[in-house]
């Protein structure tokens, strides 16, 4: 079969590889969509794989076409999206259902092969059964998807929040639009793209905000009556937007920090006090797993991507062929390239 092999950082190759045979408990999927994570970018472009040569990608959907020995519960046809961590089940966190915290797990594209192949043999626990009406490339975006409502858990988000998202990539997007789903009634979104702010008034914001041409805490501020926002979340990463999410709070609120900044937490005197005074919860939250494996955030996504509540083509900005993987990571590198979801087809574009 055909496969995207990384050999080294920056190395990625199209090859000709064994196809996988599932094993016991597991399934063959034929990979019809695979999104690129922001965690792919870092991963293939700066620090590597655990494993070398390895097929990345690990934010997949498709079709079985085969079931290994004592597989039960699933048919050949089946539409799957698929949770990419293989927790180790023994471990004191597995036995606790925080799953996302495991100390002993694999991860498919990252320390076993992923999705940017044809097939991809697949343990029928990670698997999350689509609707037949559920688009390839939306069950591909079930990952991100999750990561946001993890998120909403974390922060015990709930339809009465005013909820203000920082940092508008995939997952922000999602976040968004779960919020919609929620019911809640002030959904503010900031970012530095106008284009992207624009995409989220399209997925429920009722409140944007360009922090580069804007005061971002003010404007929330001014939006809420002073009152700041009940939950915020920040999907970014950047520094100033972790200090603009604490600042925005109000009162017994929480804030919630995915978004992977490499840096430091460095806080103004004002941002803490505002911790203490108001008696803020900041929260971490870590990937999308839970109890029982892989979670409510995974069932809940699919569920709403069926109920058409998620919309991933508000996402999915660019549908390429499998072998323009290489190329585009290039442009990635380059910066050539405006994205927001990349989405590969292994088996053929759909027209």
């Amino acid at each position: 079969m055909k496969a995207i092999q990384m050999l080294k950082v920056k190395d990625l190759r199209l090859a000709e590889v064994e196809k996988p045979s599932p094993k016991k408990g597991e399934v063959l999927v034929k990979i019809m969509a695979v999104g690129v994570c922001g965690s792919d970018i870092p991963r293939i472009l700066q620090f590597g794989a655990h494993v070398s040569p390895i097929t990345p990608g690990h934010e997949f959907a498709g079709e079985i076409v085969e079931l290994g020995e004592g597989v039960e519960g699933w048919k050949i046809g089946n539409k799957v999206s698929a949770a990419p961590l293989l927790p180790c089940y023994e471990c004191e966190w597995c036995k606790k259902g925080i799953y996302s915290l495991c100390e002993d797990y694999k991860y498919y594209g990252s320390r076993n092969d992923g999705a940017f192949a044809e097939y991809l043999a697949v343990d029928i626990r990670n698997l999350i059964k689509l609707t037949d009406e559920t688009p390839f490339d939306w069950g591909a975006t079930i990952d991100p998807a999750a990561n946001a409502i993890h998120a909403y858990l974390r922060g015990e988000g709930t339809k009465d929040d005013i909820v203000c998202i920082f940092g508008l990539g995939a997952i922000g997007l999602f976040a968004v639009q779960y919020a919609k789903a929620l019911g809640c009634e002030k959904i503010i979104a900031v970012d530095v793209d106008d284009e992207k702010l624009a995409c989220a008034k399209e997925c429920g914001a009722t409140f944007t905000v360009n922090s580069i041409k804007e005061d971002a805490v003010a404007k929330v501020l001014e939006y809420t009556d002073k009152k700041g926002v009940t939950l915020s979340i920040d999907m970014s990463g950047a520094p100033i937007a972790q200090h603009n999410a604490i600042m925005v709070t109000g009162k017994m609120g929480r804030v919630v920090f995915l978004g992977i900044s490499h840096a430091g937490l460095n806080l103004s005197e004002a941002a803490v006090d505002n911790i203490l005074r108001y008696q803020l919860a900041v929260l971490g939250s870590w990937n999308s797993f839970s109890d029982p494996f892989p979670g409510f955030e995974w069932t809940e996504a699919a569920k709403l991507m069926g109920e058409k509540k998620l919309n991933p083509d508000l996402v999915i900005t660019q549908r390429l062929p499998l072998e323009d993987i290489p190329a585009t990571f290039e442009k990635i590198d380059k910066k050539e390239i405006k994205f927001n979801k990349i989405m590969f087809y292994p088996n053929g574009v759909p027209e």
